[in-house]
């Protein structure tokens, strides 16, 4: 019998090596080698000549003759805001992998959109984390039908699959992925080689059956999905489950998806029956005070393929300490590091000698530069402890040179602050082309006329 060939591989970034060490030599992580059994090597063909000798060749396909997304019957969650990430519905065949902070409500999510896909389909819940009486008791507390709802407690790879082939479901839950492991390899669950086999294996399986398979995956203390990277590339959509600390509103993030727009954003309220959709997001994020605030301004953002309003407040105090405070909640540390620099320098504001706090409300995150304008608004706001005009949003991106360019969408955002009862708009000059959205807009070339205005 030939001995097993055991390598170490990276469950950062999935790299094998058949030594052990400290640090990754490819990622640079610390003490992320895992033993596992390496894959048998593939057989060499005849001497003097290539291994594709002998093997049968196979067919080419014109992409013209392969039938369409659009003709694709997609299956819906029930749940509007997930639908909405994943590009309008699961579409049979696909892999989804979902991760979250222990607690958030990843469970509940999925059980709630097994209860409304059982109605039609075929639907099997697999866990290898809690009991079926424990899935049984959230069913009956969110108010679910248990009758519909099947539910197999393995963490075996290959019994999972002959369940799942016997029943042919058309959606599929795995609770989670690095609870189950495979007769194939001798490491234990959860380790690198055993959530990569069981991925690729469950991968393999959705795309010959039709089944819609949603893999719940855990997150390391920073945040990200444990295990190998290579897990990522494997699904076909990876959703991120975010929660602001004591917050009741979850948000649902998609950063891949084959099937649809990355970055798309779901809002969810967690109720005790559950979590349910919030069709205006825009709603919660802003603030209900009935006159302006010094330091506030409401920044139209874009998560996606939908425009928001989120609320940017900024605080400006004087510093005892000789190395003043930047603290920044929900934007980047750094851009706010630039756009002090750019105020100081292109529009005369001096906030060197201040401790400086800015925060987007509502615990969302904004990625995008068109925030810099809001930002540098409600920054002079809370310096001259003077509020803005009442129904005033702003965006616009910040240069270097203290320009004001022009971002994307510009007229869908303006529509939006229009929607939600705003009527007046400072953006830059390169976005009044052809507005036609019900609200004043203005539009400014500098940072300095645009804080001059105000």
């Amino acid at each position: 019998m030939a001995k097993t060939k055991t390598i170490y591989a990276c469950r950062e970034c999935g790299a094998s090596f058949p030594k052990w060490s400290g640090q990754c030599p490819d990622c640079g992580a610390w003490n992320s080698l895992e033993e596992s059994v390496a894959a048998p090597a593939a057989a060499k063909g005849p001497k003097g000549r290539g291994n594709w000798a002998g093997t049968a060749s196979a067919e080419v396909v014109r992409l013209a003759d392969v039938q369409g997304e659009d003709s694709i019957r997609r299956l819906s969650s029930g749940l509007t805001e997930l639908d909405r990430v994943l590009g309008g519905g699961l579409v049979p065949g696909s892999v989804v992998l979902l991760g979250g902070d222990p607690g958030i409500g990843k469970s509940t999510l999925l059980l709630q959109a097994q209860a409304h896909l059982a109605a039609n389909h075929a639907s099997l819940y697999v866990t290898g984390e809690e009991s079926a009486a424990q899935v049984a008791m959230r069913a009956r507390r969110l108010d679910l039908d248990p009758a519909r709802l099947e539910c197999l407690t393995e963490t075996s790879l290959e019994t999972v699959l002959a369940t799942a082939a016997a029943r042919r479901p058309a959606f599929m839950v795995v609770d989670s992925i690095q609870t189950l492991w495979t007769e194939a390899l001798q490491s234990a669950p959860g380790a690198v080689a055993q959530v990569r086999e069981c991925a690729a294996r469950l991968v393999q399986f959705a795309k010959q059956s039709g089944c819609a398979v949603v893999l719940v995956g855990h997150v390391t203390k920073e945040g990200a999905l444990a295990g190998p990277r290579v897990l990522e590339h494997m699904v076909d959509a990876v959703l991120y489950f975010e929660s602001d600390s004591g917050s009741r509103f979850r948000l649902v993030r998609a950063v891949k998806n084959r099937f649809g727009a990355a970055n798309e954003l779901g809002v969810f309220a967690m109720t005790d029956k559950g979590l349910k959709a919030v069709g205006n997001p825009s709603a919660i994020f802003l603030s209900g005070q009935s006159e302006p605030a010094p330091g506030s301004c409401v920044l139209v953002t874009r998560e996606g393929t939908r425009p928001m309003m989120v609320e940017v407040q900024a605080l400006v105090a004087p510093s005892t300490l000789s190395n003043p405070r930047r603290v920044a909640v929900g934007i980047d540390q750094n851009r706010l590091g630039m756009l002090l620099a750019v105020m100081n320098r292109h529009a005369g504001i001096q906030i060197g000698d201040q401790d400086v706090f800015v925060n987007v409300a509502g615990g969302i995150r904004v990625n995008e530069t068109a925030s810099d304008l809001a930002i540098a608004l409600a920054l002079k706001s809370s310096l001259k402890e003077q509020a803005l005009p009442k129904g005033l949003v702003a965006f616009g991106e910040i240069g270097l040179a203290g320009e004001l360019r022009p971002v994307y969408n510009g007229e869908e955002r303006l529509r939006e602050a229009a929607g939600q009862g705003f009527d007046q708009a400072l953006v830059p000059e390169g976005n009044l082309k052809g507005v036609k959205a019900r609200i004043t807009a203005r539009g400014f070339r500098t940072l300095a006329q645009a804080l001059q205005a105000v």
